[in-house]
């Protein structure tokens, strides 16, 4: 095995109109999500995926909406801190985790119960989308070994 890092492509350069696509899916994929919420699912997601980058963007995001350390601390293991998320919250972050570990059980019907007496079937349409969106962007940051540090919220 080499000791030399592998150079990764960069698909905003090599693919830029499949990049542009992501980008335009990405800004309707949080439509009528309360941002806070949206945030958490984007770092709970990345969390579980390992995506340094996007973890590091959405938590600066997150205060940047003006989230709480604590709550941004304890999104990993939100299960045992349920007082600090909200039971929408915790539905949305239930069926991330079963959307993005999804080879583990399939999204179990008890799973994708909770988040549809959480959100009306509008609500949780977008939330799917969110958390497909999510998905899709972690894995552009860790196959293309995008590096964190680099990112200013708006």
């Amino acid at each position: 095995m080499s000791t030399h890092a592998v150079r990764r492509v960069k698909i905003a350069t090599h693919a830029p109109e499949f990049y542009q696509a992501l980008i335009a899916l990405d800004e309707v994929s949080a439509l009528g999500i309360d941002p806070k919420l949206a945030h958490l699912v984007r770092i709970r997601a990345s969390q579980l995926n390992g995506c340094a980058y996007c973890l590091d963007m959405h938590t600066l995001d997150a205060r940047h909406e003006g989230d709480t350390e604590q709550r941004l601390h304890l999104v990993a293991t939100w299960r045992e801190a349920r007082g600090f998320y909200t039971e929408q919250e915790q539905a949305a972050l239930e069926l991330t985790e079963a959307m993005t570990l999804i080879s583990v059980d399939h999204v179990p019907d008890d799973k994708y119960a909770i988040a549809a007496a959480a959100f009306d079937p509008k609500e949780l349409a977008q939330l799917m989308g969110l958390i497909i969106m999510i998905n899709a962007w972690n894995r552009v940051g860790v196959t293309c070994r995008l590096e964190p540090g680099h990112y200013n919220p708006s």
